[in-house]
């Protein structure tokens, strides 16, 4: 476990003087997690290497098992042979074999369970590195997000000065003051020309005939009664002039035509006005 012990103590050593000399947070988290990974596979060779020993341990175990058994089959051999003496020296070193494994035994144990925990223990740590790694990037990002706050509201402190604010106010109120003296000076120029006449007229047919058209729209919606049918003229509309007495001038003809063309207007007035 003390390599474990090393490695935090060097990843919080080299975290907090990471933290206090950091100018560039990002740049610092994403060189920390460098370094988190390289202590990592130094942790993993560690662990790879007690796993070796571990390995080792229970073939020198199994070997001096073997051997054990070797020696009791040499004893029960000379037996056999009814050599005594030479069964107990071949008993004797069946018995050193069973010490060392015995030693081997449980120096195999110790070490399996010590390997076990040190898997244990570096899952632990590969499981917290990769939560760094989660946890940089959303610290990136809220580094970012701040960055970006600051700026808007420094950028913000830079306009609290309302003197750009008043230059385009006095920029908007020059620039109407030319439009007015634009708009002046052509009303002006029309006034001598005679085109007032001629755009009052062009601004009479623009808009004539929209009073017709909102009536039909209103009798459409049903806001006004339906348009009543048009009466048909009278068969003599036409008032006939009579024909000049012999004595009549010149004078009261030309008279008498007007008089008549006068009735004539005002009886096509009415019309229009009963077609309504």
């Amino acid at each position: 476990m003390g390599i474990f012990s090393r490695l935090a103590q060097l990843i919080k050593s080299n975290l907090n003087d990471l933290i206090s000399h950091s100018e560039d947070p990002e740049k610092m988290l994403n060189q920390l997690v460098l370094e988190m990974n390289s202590q990592l596979n130094e942790a993993k060779k560690q662990v790879a290497s007690s796993i070796a020993d571990e390995k080792r341990l229970a073939k020198q175990l199994e070997q001096e098992q073997a051997k054990a058994g070797e020696w009791e089959q040499r004893a029960m051999m000379a037996l056999k042979n009814g050599n005594e003496e030479l069964a107990k020296e071949a008993l004797a070193r069946k018995r050193e074999h069973e010490g060392l494994a015995t030693t081997y035994q449980e120096q195999w144990t110790k070490q399996k369970t010590a390997v076990e925990n040190l898997k244990r223990t570096l899952r632990a740590l590969n499981d917290k590195i990769e939560e760094a790694k989660r946890k940089k990037n959303v610290l990136i990002a809220r580094k970012k997000r701040a960055e970006a706050q600051r700026a808007i509201q420094e950028t913000m402190s830079g306009l609290k000065d309302t003197s750009a604010f008043e230059t385009f106010d006095r920029m908007a109120e020059k620039i109407d003051r030319l439009e007015a003296e634009a708009e002046a000076g052509a009303e002006l120029a029309e006034e001598y020309t005679g085109d007032v006449l001629a755009s009052k007229f062009a601004q009479l047919e623009k808009t004539h005939g929209t009073d017709d058209d909102l009536i039909a729209l209103k009798r459409k919606m049903g806001m006004l009664p339906p348009e009543e049918p048009k009466a048909a003229p009278p068969v003599n509309a036409r008032v006939e002039a009579p024909a000049p007495a012999a004595s009549t001038s010149d004078a009261d003809q030309a008279e008498l035509a007007a008089a008549l063309e006068e009735m004539e207007a005002e009886q096509q007035t009415q019309q229009k006005k009963a077609g309504r």
